[in-house]
């Protein structure tokens, strides 16, 4: 009345294996929460909260900005990504989601470390709004005064 045991070899997951690779870009307050898939396709997609990238970022610098990581690591792997943006404005969303790009294709292929810090998209910057302090009628400003 033994009962043989099942073990189960469990199978170390590789980076190629996984479904997508995620990663969070930051500026400012901007958040871009990404995950890039391998895309077999001869062509990267880009959805930005549900958006083509055209279509959520009208002016092409911001648009330029965000493919930044894919056109440095080169036109021979093409992946599609899906980026969930939120808080702050148009350059700070653009500027999160370049960096949650960089991040994720890092996660996906070591290699790609290199040429991407020495391209600047994996540097947080680390830039924010100043507050207000008590007495002043902004972060620095301070109200006017007569010397006489």
């Amino acid at each position: 009345m033994a009962e043989k045991k099942n073990k189960k070899v469990e199978k170390k997951e590789t980076a190629k294996e996984r479904r997508y690779f995620y990663a969070v870009g930051r500026r400012k307050t901007a958040v871009a929460k990404v995950k890039l898939f391998p895309s077999k396709g001869a062509k990267s997609l880009l959805k930005i909260n549900e958006k083509g990238i055209a279509s959520y970022f009208p002016l092409k610098r911001l648009a330029e900005t965000v493919k930044m990581p894919l056109n440095v690591i080169g036109k021979d792997v093409h992946f599609d990504v899906e980026i969930k943006l939120f808080g702050g404005g148009n350059t700070a969303q653009s500027e999160a989601a370049r960096l949650g790009i960089a991040r994720a294709l890092v996660i996906f292929d070591k290699t790609f470390k290199k040429v991407l810090k020495s391209e600047g998209f994996l540097t947080r910057d680390s830039r924010e709004v100043e507050r207000k302090k008590p007495g002043l009628k902004k972060a620095r400003r301070a109200p006017q005064w007569a010397k006489r």
